[in-house]
């Protein structure tokens, strides 16, 4: 996928159970920005689609629509300017260098920022709004898609990439709009279940898929190419466990606990689980991000 420098299976650091690869702290360092990219690109994207559905599928208010475009619109021009000071990666990162597809990335951003804030004007104008939702989708996972492509080198590298940027908007962005859907109930009492209900379905699916996927990189050495769950033991260990217990067990019990309460109408405890469940899955995004950017592990 990437430039990593990787041993071979006989290598004997790693039947020792460690890497050869040296992270250096440095491009751990350099790693946080892009961390802060993919937390604030994955709740652009993820919470801008989150509205769409909410206005195409569900009865939630027009006021919950509006606002989570304008907190999308938001996050999108925090990313675009997280974009702008991205370092340059070094000679040992997991990423290659893509000058080329900063300017397309940032673009979609910038895009993407706008056509949330029109969204959230036009709401109440059916084809206007059903015309931006689609191209605010297409912009906001499109600057994902660019910078998977970039970073990884082009396809079909970028494919693996591609896929965990775009889980980790979706349960991102997800948890945030379900959580404020929750305070709409605390204004809206008579707002059917229908909607919230529809989002902890939503977001308890992306969850698991995540978890399947976490199985698949594992087990295929996805990343820099390791042997079967040789993360699980190795001096990254603490940090994929994290992400596995707190990231995606942790978020999927809650996931679920919140949609059996919202289907018994409980949605003040439907609400305090969300909460709970945008912190562990928000850690959960970090941890991944993290281990990619700084160690080029996919999980």
């Amino acid at each position: 996928m990437a430039r990593a420098v990787v041993s071979s299976p006989a290598d004997p650091a790693i039947v020792a159970g460690r890497y050869t690869r040296p992270v250096a702290t440095e491009q751990i360092a350099r790693s946080l920005a892009f961390i802060n990219w993919t937390v604030l690109a994955g709740l652009a994207a993820g919470s801008f689609l989150a509205a769409e559905v909410a206005r195409r599928r569900t009865e939630a208010t027009p006021g919950f629509v509006r606002f989570t475009a304008l907190a999308a619109g938001v996050f999108a021009v925090l990313a675009a300017i997280s974009d702008t000071a991205l370092p340059v990666p070094g000679p040992d990162a997991p990423i290659v260098a893509a000058p080329a597809f900063a300017g397309p990335r940032e673009g979609l951003l910038v895009a993407l920022a706008v056509i949330a804030f029109l969204y959230a004007a036009l709401v109440g104008r059916p084809r206007a709004a059903a015309v931006l939702g689609a191209l605010g989708i297409v912009a906001g996972f499109g600057a994902i898609v660019v910078g998977a492509v970039g970073w990884a080198g082009g396809f079909p590298d970028a494919g693996p990439l591609l896929v965990e940027l775009v889980a980790l908007a979706l349960s991102t962005g997800g948890v945030f709009a379900a959580m404020i859907l929750g305070h709409w109930y605390l204004v809206t009492p008579k707002l059917p279940t229908q909607p919230l209900v529809l989002f902890a379905k939503l977001l308890l699916g992306v969850v698991g898929v995540q978890l399947v996927l976490f199985v698949v990189w594992l087990a295929t050495g996805a990343g820099l190419g390791l042997p079967p769950f040789q993360p699980l033991v190795g001096p990254w260990a603490f940090f994929v466990w994290m992400r596995l217990l707190v990231g995606l067990v942790f978020p999927l019990v809650l996931s679920w606990a919140a949609l059996q309460t919202a289907r018994t109408r409980s949605m003040e405890s439907a609400t305090g689980l969300l909460y709970i469940d945008v912190g562990a899955i928000a850690v959960g995004t970090i941890l991944a991000s993290g281990l990619y950017f700084g160690a080029g592990l996919l999980v």
